[in-house]
């Protein structure tokens, strides 16, 4: 049996595709990709006048005033090239990605009648994509074959015959080795082609540049037997659930979503995922206008479970999203999208039953479908210095993100036990020593009398019974805007109340009290 031959499709200068794709820049706009202050792609606008790679980003923007110039963002190119591949998966299987811009693919060649039919076919669906710059080479190895794709025309390819990629390489140049110190090294020696590399003794060249030179040998001589391992296309859980004609009762709706909702968990729980975020989509009839045409009317909202959805989960967020945001019109379709995935064993229920009540989730649910997605916040503790910044709220079912670590050391801030109520904002109080001034503190943040009373708002003046402190705090120095010199006291009165004082230029305030 033969070997599978490969294709290697090649978009010249990716970063520069990548970035044009998504700042929405025309095609004859000069552009140039800048890493570390050097030009790491440009565009053949920017080469037509004089910018090349390599360049200092102040020697190209000499060559052409009117280069724009945009940072370098790998993120960016993977993520721009994920839709070229999802567009070559359309129409072959198997798809291997070498790099951004490059991928190979086993030639489909018996599917669309031969290896320039199916090089045709893939070229066409990746400028149906808006790729207009690809190239494509098939050979018998994933190397031979990038080189042809090099060589090939826009839009083009090059086809090497089966068993001759030794002798179509042997004239191509050593550079075409990724390896700029072997590349060197060889071109020293007198070694030009990779025909002539490939005709050095490959015991010598193990010898002399060890195995990875021994793989470099193989490959300039048309010897690439590396298998090709294609990518694993990201799942598709999203289910559409159509009605026709129309329906416009939600408990019909609700009815007939049953068994959309039971493949959509039933889809997930397969892979052992479960979905804890879902965006509901409900889409209408056309709404026509006077001008006699009109698109239907699309309903939507981002629903979150403190656990995972089930499919009566499923069906009473349609109805409730459906009562609070009537449609206009008869329902033709429902989308059922997850947007929050999660490993079932992170979310299964413990041994002893540790999970919420499910009527507490269901009630907090329908009101949640009634004041909006953030209307019901959950609160959580987080790390800080002030009372207030140590608490944090996400909407109800939500996980939260961005929460600051409370194991982390947070200089200056105050011991247990936490005040039991922060207020929402700060209120004057004021503090004296044995004289009846005010106590104040210090440049070395000392109190310059012992705290004898205090009163907060307009209260009278109790006796302190208890102190502790001051705890300084000084933040932000660096911004004159920002900056805040600060100390916090904790006082108890006699009357046996508990406070949470703090002492800021000159200024007493109750910022909490333990109760």
């Amino acid at each position: 049996m033969p070997p599978a031959r490969v294709m290697v499709v090649w978009c010249p200068d990716w970063p520069v595709v990548a970035a044009r794709t998504e700042e929405d820049l025309a095609p004859d706009v000069p552009i140039a990709v800048i890493a570390r202050g050097e030009v790491y792609a440009c565009s053949a606008a920017a080469r037509s006048e004089g910018v090349r790679v390599g360049q200092r980003r102040r020697d190209a923007v000499g060559r052409c005033p009117e280069l724009t110039l945009l940072d370098h963002q790998p993120d960016r190119d993977l993520r721009v090239f994920g839709a070229v591949l999802a567009a070559m998966e359309e129409v072959s299987t198997g798809v291997m990605p070498i790099a951004p811009g490059r991928c190979a693919v086993r030639v489909p060649s018996r599917f669309y009648g031969g290896e320039s039919e199916a090089a045709a076919v893939i070229a066409e669906q990746l400028v149906r994509s808006g790729v207009w710059d690809c190239r494509i080479g098939i050979a018998d190895g994933v190397f031979a074959a990038e080189q042809a794709a090099r060589l090939a025309d826009q839009q083009g390819h090059r086809v090497v015959p089966p068993g001759g990629s030794a002798a179509f390489l042997a004239p191509l140049p050593i550079r075409a080795l990724d390896e700029p110190e072997l590349v060197s090294l060889l071109s020293r020696l007198g070694i030009k082609t990779l025909g002539a590399f490939a005709a050095l003794s490959a015991r010598d060249v193990v010898t002399r540049f060890g195995k990875p030179g021994g793989r470099l040998h193989r490959l300039a001589g048309g010897a690439d037997a590396g298998l090709l391992a294609s990518r694993t296309p990201p799942l598709e859980f999203t289910r559409v659930c159509r009605f026709e004609p129309g329906l416009t009762s939600v408990e019909t709706i609700g009815f007939s979503l049953r068994q959309t909702a039971d493949a959509f968990v039933a889809g997930l729980a397969r892979h052992g995922l479960v979905s804890t975020t879902v965006r509901i989509e409900a889409e209408t009839e056309p709404l026509w206008s006077e001008s006699g045409s009109g698109d239907g009317w699309v309903g939507t909202r981002r629903w979150a479970h403190p656990r995972w959805f089930g499919s009566a989960d499923l069906i009473d967020r349609v109805r409730w999203q459906l009562q609070a945001d009537p449609a206009p019109a008869p329902v033709i379709e429902v989308r059922l999208i997850p947007e929050g995935i999660e490993p079932l064993s992170d979310q299964g229920e413990g041994l002893w039953g540790s999970a919420p009540d499910e009527r507490i989730e269901r009630g907090i649910a329908r009101l949640q479908s009634m004041l909006g997605h953030e209307g019901v916040q959950a609160v959580g503790l987080q790390g800080g210095r002030d009372p207030a910044d140590r608490q944090s709220a996400s909407a109800w079912g939500e996980q939260p993100v961005g929460r600051r670590p409370v194991e982390l050391p947070w200089p200056g801030s105050i011991p247990p036990p936490a005040p039991t109520r922060v207020f929402a904002e700060r209120r004057p109080a004021m503090v004296y020593g044995h004289d009846g001034r005010p106590v104040r503190l210090t440049d070395r943040g000392l109190i310059t009398t012992e705290p004898i009373s205090f009163r907060t708002d307009s209260d009278r003046a109790r006796r302190i019974q208890a102190w502790a402190g001051p705890w300084p705090i000084e933040e932000q120095w660096w911004d004159p805007a920002r900056h805040r010199k600060l100390a916090r006291f904790q006082v108890v009165g006699s009357d046996g109340t508990a406070w949470l004082l703090i002492l800021e230029n000159d200024d007493w305030y109750a910022e909490a009290c333990y109760e």
